[in-house]
């Protein structure tokens, strides 16, 4: 694998992030996390601690609108960081998110903003965006985010995301994104909530976001 044209930050930082993000998945999903063994198969409830993810940014939607954190203030969001060009991860977990949110009544899923901020603005443009997300496999309200390569860089190390640029000159793409695959679950106040792994099923995630609009009603 190239790795030339990896972004020189990331190096120091990719350890970190993925420990910590992965201490939190594994918190959130490992069999007897918490007080007491979970045996359901639904996700768990985090009994304590709060995880340093999220913050600002100002981003632009795929209708051409320019959006920062306050424009969801009072909805949870759910958050996933990806792109167009991606061949079967990005899709596989935005199915999964649009088949939990399936799983709620009408009343609860008007509650959720999904988003996916792309880490390839350089291919995902607004238009892009916009004829992506109209993907009957996709959450309804699917709103697809991008910006400069600043913007999303800041975005990214608000949220622990690792990617990198991969030269890949044997397909018409010519280069394709590393990137971390994680949900994450935010606040009415953009808190951190949860962190929901690659392998997370739409159950558990419908489950934990039953327990979250429980416990934060609107």
């Amino acid at each position: 694998m190239d790795l030339k044209n990896r972004p020189i930050w990331l190096f120091p930082a990719i350890a970190a992030i993925l420990a910590g993000v992965a201490a939190v998945a594994i918190l959130t999903f490992s069999p007897g996390a918490g007080t007491g063994a979970n045996t359901t198969g639904a996700a768990p409830v985090r009994m304590s601690g709060q995880a340093d993810i999220g913050g600002p940014f100002t981003l632009v939607d795929h209708t051409g609108r320019t959006v920062t954190e306050e424009t969801f203030a009072g909805r949870p969001t759910l958050i996933y960081f990806g792109f167009t060009y991606c061949p079967d991860i990005c899709p596989t977990s935005l199915q999964v998110m649009a088949a939990a949110l399936d799983r709620l009544t009408p009343e609860q899923r008007a509650q959720f903003q999904p988003l996916l901020i792309t880490v390839d603005p350089e291919r995902d443009t607004p238009e892009a965006l916009a004829a992506y997300v109209q993907s009957p496999a996709f959450p309804d309200n699917l709103l697809g985010l991008t910006g400069s390569e600043e913007q999303i860089r800041e975005a990214a190390r608000a949220y622990r995301v690792y990617y990198a640029r991969v030269e890949d000159d044997g397909t018409l793409a010519e280069y394709t994104m590393d990137h971390s695959s994680l949900i994450y679950l935010m606040g009415r106040n953009g808190d951190f909530v949860e962190v929901f792994p690659h392998q997370a099923t739409p159950d558990q995630i419908a489950s934990r976001l039953q327990q979250f609009l429980e416990t934060n009603p609107a």
